[in-house]
């Protein structure tokens, strides 16, 4: 094993290097003098905390951004990259860990957009259908090329984002998180891919979270943390001890049902819940579904993709309608109200994609964290502006946000702190009862505990709190109750002394996967 990236084995040929690189934001330095290298036909796994400079690394690499110091060595001369456009035509790609998809364009449109397909008349839309089909397939993924993206649920617009980097054809892929919302099956075929890129000695960079997943197709891994690398291992000296000692130096967990007090009244009732599906097909996402939820009480709901889990979740906070049922909030029937009325009652939602719902890119950390609360500060056609910024303090230290301040635009902190400040900002409205979509989504071990520390210790102060994952794992963390969605009904019920394997299986998930 080797703790620094300065030992080691001959790989091959090195395709892309970083040398000495450096990116500053005015006093944050988010890279110090990194060096990487991407050889050919291997995959590199890149590991670290949110804000370690994962992404900001990548971004270079790919001419999203240009660094503030060093080199970029490319076939072993030194280049410099004017944008990704640059970057992609010299066979450089890249699949962001946020979405970069235009809603309102078909799947097609997004794959070709900016490097359309020419023909006598024009564009050729039929061809690029035509390989937008074969995409598709290779991908395993049932999706018609016509269909607009804001239509496709997050997991297939992840699809369509691994399709348009592999319609490049490049030779060197860096993938920024790719399976964050995708289901097991998904992952698997996206694995074949891989598998299949680097046999024809496709160069992969592969960017996770995930431990046990990136060990299945990885070949060497690297750690960053702080801005600079401190660890190297070849696949086979990779566990998980050295796994969390490199990224985040203890052993994090994500603790255990807050304890030492009972609960409250049911502060959330649902009573025979059912929602059709959204898109208009003969079937229901949620089906007759009940569920009491006490004050103080923490009430993780586990399914795989599919099972429903964020159309009950969105029925409960307003965006999407029940066609029968009664949602209860505080002894009050709610399913009338608005979605600023249910947040003005106590009920709160933080949504599984942050950046198409949590987020306004346009706006500050500080604006965002003050955006659901801004009625409490706002008197006629004018803001309370030293009320308002004693809320964004007050949240950037609770939710430990790592920012330089409220008025840093939002797009330059990590994705797990932006991801904090979506919380922070539904947390500030005082909620009764709070629902997390699949919370941990791209984020790393440290905040993830970070996280759910901070929910623990709201459950104890009487918050109630409902959190939706696909992650088994955080089941056994600070639920006091799973609950277990197959096919838009609850398939089955456990405390927290429940083994991996019996959620797995009511799930409809094989142990094995």
């Amino acid at each position: 094993m080797t703790d620094i990236p300065n030992a080691k084995p001959d790989l091959g040929e090195v395709v892309l290097a970083a040398r000495n690189v450096a990116k500053s934001y005015g006093q944050i330095h988010a890279l110090k003098g990194v060096n990487f290298d991407i050889h050919r036909g291997q995959v590199t796994t890149l590991f670290g905390e949110n804000g370690a400079g994962k992404s900001t690394l990548m971004k270079i690499l790919s001419g999203v951004i240009q660094p503030t110091a060093g080199q970029i060595i490319l076939d072993g001369a030194a280049v410099a990259f004017d944008n990704s456009t640059d970057a992609r035509n010299r066979g450089i790609s890249i699949i962001h860990q946020e979405l970069s998809l235009a809603p309102n364009l078909s799947v097609r449109d997004n794959i070709f957009m900016g490097r359309e397909i020419m023909g006598p008349g024009g564009v050729d839309f039929a061809e690029e259908e035509r390989q937008t089909r074969k995409l598709m397939e290779g991908l395993e993924e049932d999706i018609d090329p016509l269909t607009p993206v804001e239509e496709l649920r997050l997991g297939q617009q992840q699809i369509v984002e691994i399709a348009r980097a592999l319609s490049v054809d490049s030779r060197i892929l860096i993938m920024d998180e790719p399976t964050s919302a995708l289901s097991a099956t998904e992952v698997e075929v996206l694995f074949k891919v891989i598998r299949d890129l680097k046999s024809k000695g496709v160069s992969i960079v592969y960017i996770s979270h995930h431990l046990e997943e990136a060990l299945q197709i990885t070949d060497h891994a690297v750690v960053l943390r702080d801005g600079t690398m401190t660890a190297y291992a070849p696949r086979a000296e990779i566990d998980l001890e050295w796994f969390v000692r490199n990224m985040v130096g203890e052993n994090y967990d994500l603790g255990s049902p807050p304890g030492g007090y009972g609960f409250g009244n049911v502060a959330l009732s649902l009573r025979d819940v059912t929602v059709p599906d959204p898109k208009g097909a003969d079937f229901n996402v949620v089906d007759r579904f009940s569920l009491d939820v006490r004050a103080g009480e923490v009430v993780c709901i586990y399914g795989l993709m599919g099972a429903g889990r964020t159309e009950l979740l969105e029925t409960v906070a307003g965006r999407l309608r029940a066609s029968t049922g009664e949602v209860v909030l505080e002894g009050l029937e709610i399913s009338h109200l608005t979605i600023a009325e249910r947040i003005a009652r106590g009920l709160a939602l933080v949504p599984e994609d942050r950046q198409r719902d949590g987020l306004v890119q346009t706006m500050t950390v500080g604006q965002n964290l003050s955006l659901a609360s801004i009625a409490a500060f706002t008197k006629g056609l004018f803001t309370q502006k030293k009320a308002e910024q004693a809320l964004i303090e007050d949240s950037i230290r609770k939710v430990t946000v790592k920012t330089s301040g409220g008025g840093a635009a939002i797009g330059s902190l990590s994705g797990g702190n932006q991801q904090k400040v979506v919380i922070g900002k539904m947390l500030a409205t005082n909620p009764r009862v709070i629902m997390l979509d699949e919370p941990s989504r791209g984020i790393d071990i440290g905040a993830k505990a970070e996280v759910f520390k901070l929910l623990a210790e709201r459950a104890k102060q009487g918050l109630a709190v409902i959190y939706s994952t696909s992650e088994v794992g955080e089941c056994l963390s600070i639920a006091h109750r799973i609950i277990v969605m197959h096919k838009g009904r609850i398939s089955a019920e456990f405390d927290s002394t429940v083994s991996k394997e019996k959620i797995m299986a009511a799930s409809g998930e094989s142990v094995a996967a």
